[in-house]
């Protein structure tokens, strides 16, 4: 599973499930383990195609509206992938919204993306939020204690007001469009949403619809994050 992922096949997750289906061949033999051990020499085949161990590589991008966090997009919309020039196969860690902007990492490190996603390591994701109305002190109180949604209570969260309408907010979970329901739960309404960090990592001045190749420096940092 892990030379899939480092090979750029397919996320950690996505590389089990392939394994399951019975495609992947290690010297000419199918294997449906996903903890079998594969070394630099072995002939690994997915659907008879030879797979190498790819170089790894992490990406930070400052997304667009509009913009989807896949690796590729049936529909006319852009994928996220689009906006970095690589030969290698990456892969979204974690989904913005297509209405939301800001900080996505891309990588072809399976090992690392499910590290930086799992919920078990409690990685920080800061946003800022521009509310529909006013947001009053006791509702920044319900934010920071956890509100209760469909799918059940959020954990503590960090949050402070950055203006009357605007506040940013720190997550260590990260449930589908959570910032959102988080304010729908008090009363409110997100009408613009910028994820700013993740980790260590922060957004600066990225321009938006444009990536950078993170620095080996900053990898480590992301790695010692998500331990």
């Amino acid at each position: 599973m892990k030379f899939l992922a480092h090979g750029g096949v397919a996320s950690r997750r996505k590389a089990e499930e392939i394994i399951a289906k019975g495609v992947v061949t290690v010297g000419g033999e199918v294997v449906t383990d996903p903890a079998r051990d594969v070394g630099g020499g072995d002939d690994v085949r997915v659907n008879g195609a030879p797979v190498a161990a790819e170089a790894r590589e992490v990406w930070a991008v400052n997304k667009p509206a509009g913009v989807v966090s896949t690796a590729r997009e049936p529909g006319s919309r852009p994928a996220v992938v689009s906006l970095v020039q690589t030969q290698a196969r990456l892969y979204p860690v974690g989904r913005l919204d297509a209405d939301t902007t800001g900080l996505l990492l891309l990588t072809n490190d399976g090992e690392l993306a499910n590290q930086l996603t799992h919920p078990r390591y409690e990685v920080p994701k800061a946003y800022r939020a521009r509310l529909r109305e006013p947001i009053a002190d006791r509702d920044l109180d319900r934010l920071r204690k956890g509100v209760e949604l469909e799918d059940g209570p959020t954990a503590p969260a960090q949050v402070r007001r950055l203006d009357k309408r605007e506040i940013e907010i720190v997550l260590r979970e990260g449930r589908n469009r959570q910032v959102r329901r988080m304010i729908e739960a008090v009363g409110n309404r997100v009408v613009a949403l910028r994820r700013t960090s993740f980790g260590p990592l922060r957004l600066g001045n990225l321009p938006e619809g444009k990536a950078r190749r993170l620095s080996d420096g900053e990898v480590a940092q992301l790695r010692e994050a998500s331990r």
